[in-house]
């Protein structure tokens, strides 16, 4: 990020403009350990981030269990939703504490969407629960040797830095369609409409009903908060907009299906027992006895493949909008934090929730000011505390904290968009298919595979291959098969 552009989002977002750093000397064991004054930041700045972030990815603790649980293995078997709430918390506060104190970046991690609908929806049929949890332990083990081997940050410093903007524009775009969807503002056309609009405004091409109008209402109150450069204006807004919604739902009488996952009551009952009872149920090779080592081989492809692609394009996102890359687009400790991100997909696995990854909603917490690993020690430690208060945290609805992820998507296309040679062709073409394929297949990985097929044919269409770096020209290979996987396991005879 250019030093205008980090500047320029500081002053949007209400933050403190960076003072001169501290070496050291004044500052507490607690300062220097998380470098809060060296990044620019404050405690009450990372407080903020760590709430935002929380608000913006709680909704998981529901929606996984729901994704998961409508699933069922070889056997009939569907996965308790209890354990399951009880396991997407424990290990998205765990791997999210983790990465706070190793990485030291404002990165919080849980179940990955789209991951967790490979396990559910392609794995466990083939075999037992187990056998298919352990499918993704494998996946997070290979990816915690490849960071070992140095390969996966080798993979991530071949990517051009044309190529790094866009995968950062095309989360912001991402988060922000996640942000309309998720909060009825816009909605798919069901099939029966026989129509080629897949997407419409609200129901039937009308906004409808009171949630809508909170998430409207919020999105207006946070881009006002942020020209007027209220600091919190994110977390405030969310605050401000969840008691509105309290106080409408409670006046107005809102069915709870309007409002989607959350549900704006106060609960009467705060306090909810854990229950652990997935945790280790895993079966390391199983699924292999089930369905072979070669389709089992291309399942383990399949999991590896996205999450590693997933996590990386985050990582690449969330550190161009924190303004912590350095003049070769690189975070800080990245080989930390890839290895936590691979101990999260094997966390995942072995407890039984899926695997867990990067989350781009921690956009919304560096928004709010985040850029060290303090706001994930809040973040994760409100995931852990939900453990025991899961009423409590589903109080806050979708349209009260989706807002923050509109918002955060201007944020991060104003910080990148200008920095792309658009005037080469060889990388405003990758660029622009990278940042349109990732909201339009709802697919960071999907965006971030033709960006680089993309990147690496065009190259080599204009004679200029051999500037290509020789990793990449591996990494194009990988998606091409990965593009290619239903034909391949066609001709394999696998399905």
């Amino acid at each position: 990020m250019s030093d205008s552009a980090s500047h320029g989002h500081a002053v949007d977002s209400g933050q403190q403009p960076r003072g001169p750093r501290d070496p050291g000397g004044s500052r507490g064991g607690f300062d220097r350990f998380f470098r809060i004054s060296e990044r620019g930041s404050s405690v009450t700045q990372e407080l903020r981030g760590g709430l935002a972030t929380f608000f913006a990815m709680a909704y998981i603790v529901v929606l996984n269990p729901i994704i998961l649980g409508a699933g069922e293995d070889k056997f009939g078997r569907h996965l308790d939703n209890a354990q399951l709430v009880t396991a997407t918390a424990l290990v998205a506060g765990l791997t999210t504490v983790l990465m706070g104190v190793i990485g030291n970046v404002p990165i919080a991690l849980a179940a990955g969407l789209g991951i967790n609908a490979v396990v559910s929806l392609q794995l466990a049929p083939k075999m037992s629960w187990p056998d298919a949890m352990g499918m993704v332990v494998l996946a997070g083990l290979v990816l915690m040797l490849l960071v070992a081997s140095g390969l996966r940050q080798r993979v991530m410093d071949a990517i051009p830095n044309g190529l790094r903007r866009s995968i950062a524009i095309g989360i912001g775009l991402f988060i922000s369609l996640i942000g309309l969807v998720d909060s009825g503002f816009v909605t798919r056309n069901p099939d029966a409409a026989h129509t080629t609009v897949p997407l419409g405004l609200g129901q039937g091409g009308q906004l409808q009903g009171w949630p809508v109008l909170v998430f409207v209402l919020g999105l207006a109150l946070m881009f006002v908060l942020i020209v007027r450069r209220t600091k919190g204006a994110i977390l405030l807004g969310i605050v401000v907009m969840t008691v509105v919604a309290i106080v409408i739902n409670a006046v107005a009488g809102i069915p709870d299906e309007a409002w989607g996952l959350a549900v704006p009551n106060v609960p009467d009952d705060v306090v909810s027992s854990p229950d652990f009872g997935l945790v280790g149920e895993v079966s390391l090779f199983g699924g292999f006895h089930e369905v072979g080592l070669l389709t089992g081989a291309l399942f383990v492809f399949t999991v590896l493949l996205s999450g590693f692609f997933d996590a990386m394009g985050t990582i690449i996102g969330v550190g161009e909008e924190s303004g912590l890359t350095d003049e070769n687009g690189q975070l800080p400790g990245m080989g930390r934090i890839l290895m936590v991100d691979g101990v999260g997909v094997a966390g995942g696995g072995f407890g039984s929730c899926s695997a867990n990854t990067c989350f781009v909603e921690s956009t919304a917490g560096v928004g709010e000011g985040a850029r060290t690993g303090l706001a994930n020690l809040v973040t994760g430690g409100l995931f852990l505390l939900t453990l025991v208060m899961t009423p409590l945290a589903t109080v806050v609805p979708s349209q009260a904290a989706t807002p923050a992820l509109v918002v955060v998507g201007f944020l991060i296309m104003a910080a990148n968009v200008r920095e792309i040679d658009w005037g080469d062709p060889t990388v405003g073409v990758p660029a622009f298919l990278t940042i349109m394929s990732m909201p339009f297949t709802y697919s960071i990985t999907n965006g971030i595979g033709l960006g680089v097929l993309a990147f690496v044919l065009l190259r080599t269409a204009v004679g200029r291959f051999r500037e290509i770096p020789w990793l990449l020209n591996v990494v194009a290979l990988c998606f091409l098969v990965y593009f290619l996987l239903d034909p391949i396991e066609q001709l394999l005879g696998v399905k």
